[in-house]
């Protein structure tokens, strides 16, 4: 990725906060300029704030919600209902605040084998993302947050080959945090989109912050 921005907040709310409100505005511009957009949402403490900061903020605005479609850059292989459940913290938090209907949100399904769980997402995302010239799906706009081992998404450290250069959006893993098993998607697939916002929060997380920025070509440091 050729171009970064680092933002820098006193806070975990007021990165949440900040970042529900250009979220929002790079939405209203993103509906306003194409037909539908598309999204991935993740999970972790952050998200909790992001969501409950956007459902607070979204009053008054004007978002064509009808126009954006909901996507997931991981799950845990769970049950929709389960605490674990990335799907149902953005259901409860955000989705069901903003009165998103089902049909544009297009969950994983954690409850499936594995297997079958990534290639039921592979082929969702795929039936409505349009593709990049090297065939992988390009989406909009991803959220994510990242852990103190620097991972995003469930892209650990020491991930397998098929998940660090294979072509498909959506694969199974196994992760050293419980559940282990989850469904991510993979390097390609994060690349191929159009931005990517990462949120760190958090004690424990500068050293990981500082080396994931080492490859990066360049970044503006914005004060809070």
């Amino acid at each position: 990725m050729a171009n970064c921005e680092l933002i820098r907040f006193a806070s975990a709310d007021l990165l949440a906060n900040a970042v529900a409100a250009r979220w929002l505005v790079e939405i209203e511009t993103l509906t306003r300029q194409q037909q539908n957009c598309c999204v991935a949402l993740s999970g972790g403490r952050i998200a909790r704030l992001f969501f409950d900061a956007v459902a607070t903020r979204a009053s008054g605005r004007t978002v064509h919600w009808d126009s954006v479609d909901f996507f997931w850059a991981d799950e845990r292989c769970v049950p929709p209902d389960h605490p674990e459940s990335n799907f149902a913290l953005a259901q409860a938090h955000l989705l069901a605040p903003l009165l998103i209907p089902a049909s544009q949100i297009h969950r994983v399904r954690g409850e499936l084998a594995p297997e079958l769980a990534a290639q039921d997402a592979n082929a969702e995302l795929g039936r409505l993302v349009p593709r990049q010239a090297g065939g992988v799906p390009a989406l909009d706009l991803v959220l994510l947050g990242m852990g103190e081992d620097g991972h995003v998404a469930s892209l650990f450290p020491g991930a397998p080959a098929l998940v660090v250069e294979g072509p498909h959006v959506y694969c199974p893993v196994t992760g050293p945090k419980p559940p282990p098993q989850r469904i991510t998607m993979t390097y390609a697939a994060l690349a191929a989109a159009a931005q990517v916002w990462v949120l760190a929060s958090g004690p424990g997380k500068e050293l990981a912050l500082r080396e994931s920025l080492i490859p990066v070509y360049s970044a503006t440091i914005v004060a809070p």
